[in-house]
């Protein structure tokens, strides 16, 4: 085991498939499936994730000098800001008005997932002074590569709160957005969660998920594992095209990716469907970490009064509690889930400006937004369901 004391062999690969599985897997570890090597791998694989769509690997490896891998991160050349969720349109157009190139841009990031999680990845039972050196060779690694290359930025998206200021130390700009959460706070059923809300809220939930259901018309079920088939799979595709479609103007997954991650993750994964009679009219895709469960994507062939709601939050709750996890992070924005039980919850990620006048011009918007997004959670906390008694 290294001593902490020796020198790092720093390597950046363009595809994830020249890593070794189990290397990768032992620095990514279990809490979170979008940094696992499947996941990742299916999209490179499916071709997702590729040159041509704007997402161009460079993936940072860190090993010793006996070819063990220490440290990784995931990382991507990216020629555009689609599919990341830490929208930074407005950066971009101001830094092209002033006459700069704001593309291309380093990004470490899971893409086309708004999930929070650990990007600077560690082999487990390193000293601590060591994982503390490996952290801050990733940082200075993303950093060098977007000064040696000239770029404008090198942005972490979507980091754990303890990681964002060691960021800071290394000269990233912080930021913050919202998400809406839901806490399991020890409940061993639904109705124990609906017994922690207001009697009003109570009531309207329970009215609403007898309306999902249209009278018992609709029938929803969870799948997992081997139960989850094709047929699921070709519905969830067009439900996932549709949506994209109509929120982002295009689909960023394929159906290949879909496919792959059937293959390679069913096990981590809860697929919720909702049937009427034997068709297929909605479903919501769920993937499962160590600690909470992960809502991504959702559609529908039939509008049903909410049944979006029953399919992406209600049901993500119940199978929670059924899997003993702590959370349900449901996705990006959407202050109604609010109603569902799903709290304001801060986010973070870190922005490395490499020219000096645009980075104190983003610095002082940023310090502004903070501001406002506490402002904003305040706010929203007093929409909270829950009892003020528990």
């Amino acid at each position: 085991m290294p001593d902490g004391r020796e020198e790092f062999n720093v390597d950046i690969v363009e595809r994830l498939a020249d890593v070794d599985q189990s290397d990768w897997e032992s620095c990514a570890g279990e809490d979170n499936p979008f940094v696992s090597y499947d996941f990742l791998k299916s999209l490179e694989d499916s071709g997702s994730v590729a040159i041509r769509t704007g997402w161009d690997p460079r993936h940072i490896l860190i090993r010793d000098s006996l070819g063990q891998l220490l440290a990784c991160m995931p990382l991507y050349l990216k020629t555009h800001s689609q599919g990341e969720y830490v929208f930074d349109w407005d950066w971009a157009t101001v830094f092209e008005r002033a006459g700069g190139r704001y593309y291309p841009k380093l990004l470490c990031a899971v893409p086309f997932t708004p999930v929070t999680g650990a990007r600077l990845l560690l082999c487990p039972g390193l000293p601590a002074t060591l994982r503390l050196r490996l952290r801050r060779q990733l940082m200075r690694t993303v950093a060098g590569l977007a000064n040696r290359a000239h770029l404008s930025s090198a942005h972490v998206n979507f980091v754990l709160e303890d990681d964002i200021n060691e960021l800071s130390e290394e000269g990233f700009l912080h930021r913050t957005g919202l998400q809406y959460h839901w806490q399991n706070d020890d409940y061993r059923t639904y109705d124990d969660f609906l017994a922690a809300l207001s009697s009003r809220k109570r009531k309207a939930l329970k009215k609403e998920r007898l309306q999902a259901v249209d009278g018992g018309a609709v029938t929803i079920i969870r799948l997992t594992g081997p139960d989850i088939t094709e047929r699921h799979w070709d519905a969830m595709y067009a439900f996932y095209c549709d949506t994209g479609e109509r929120k982002w103007g295009q689909a960023y997954l394929n159906r290949e990716f879909f496919r792959l991650i059937g293959e390679r993750m069913a096990d981590k994964i809860v697929l919720v469907i909702a049937m009427r009679g034997g068709d297929i009219i909605a479903g919501a895709l769920n993937f499962v970490g160590k600690d909470a469960l992960y809502g991504r994507y959702w559609g529908c062939s039939q509008d049903v009064r909410f049944l979006h709601f029953e399919l992406c939050y209600h049901q993500a709750i119940e199978a929670a509690i059924e899997l003993g996890l702590k959370r349900v992070e449901a996705g990006a924005q959407g202050e109604h889930k609010i109603a569902r039980g799903y709290l304001p919850t801060l986010t973070h990620s870190g922005h490395l400006i490499t020219d000096p006048g645009f980075r104190s011009a983003v610095a002082t918007f940023l310090e502004q937004e903070r501001k406002a997004v506490l402002n904003q959670q305040k706010e929203l906390m007093k929409e909270s369901p829950y009892r003020q008694d528990r």
